[in-house]
């Protein structure tokens, strides 16, 4: 996103700007990341130029959608560090898996679009939600943060390769991995 600050918008141009990113990533849900600009422009129901006008390229349109994405990262991170009892690890996982699965069509490019600046800091707030995790008992003592790396690609892997049904499995999934990492209850 852009550092410089931008003028207000007039309402119907807000209104059309919500409406090419809604319609951005259905197109992009539905036919892929290679769908044409021509075919958000139709589902927003707008002009190509209008489209252009907030997103001088298709690029700018994706990389507008991948950093949107990267803040509810983000912000689910840094709202999950403040929950209590070691949940917010699980909080975080299932914020994101529910992330991937509406934003499904621009999953490719989230880890390659993020600066290495952003997944240091990521990865920083899933030890420290991993390690809150452990400290209140919610997981096994050995969960390292591989495993929470690795159940963040395989959701990812899920939701791109499971359908219709993408969200419901990747929950699915979540839920058995998240049984594994449980602490157990009895010595």
């Amino acid at each position: 996103m852009s550092s410089a600050v931008e003028a207000p918008m007039r309402a119907d141009a807000a209104r059309n700007r919500a409406r090419v990113l809604r319609a951005a990533m259905e197109v992009f849900n539905d036919d892929g990341i290679d769908a044409g600009v021509d075919q958000i422009a139709q589902r927003a129901g707008v002009g190509v130029g209008t489209l252009y006008r907030r997103f001088p390229t298709k690029e700018a349109l994706i990389g507008y959608l991948v950093d949107e994405m990267i803040t509810t990262m983000e912000d689910s991170a840094a709202a999950s560090l403040q929950l209590p009892g070691g949940r917010g690890l699980e909080t975080h996982l299932r914020t994101a898996a529910d992330m991937f699965a509406v934003n499904r069509g621009c999953l490719p490019r989230l880890w390659a679009h993020s600066s290495p600046e952003q997944q240091a800091d990521q990865r920083a707030r899933l030890s420290q939600l991993l390690q809150a995790a452990i400290d209140a008992g919610a997981v096994r003592a050995d969960t390292t943060l591989p495993d929470v790396l690795a159940t963040l690609w395989a959701m990812r892997g899920i939701i791109e390769s499971a359908g219709d049904d993408a969200a419901q499995s990747c929950r699915r999934h979540l839920d058995l991995v998240l049984t594994g990492l449980r602490a157990s209850m009895t010595s």
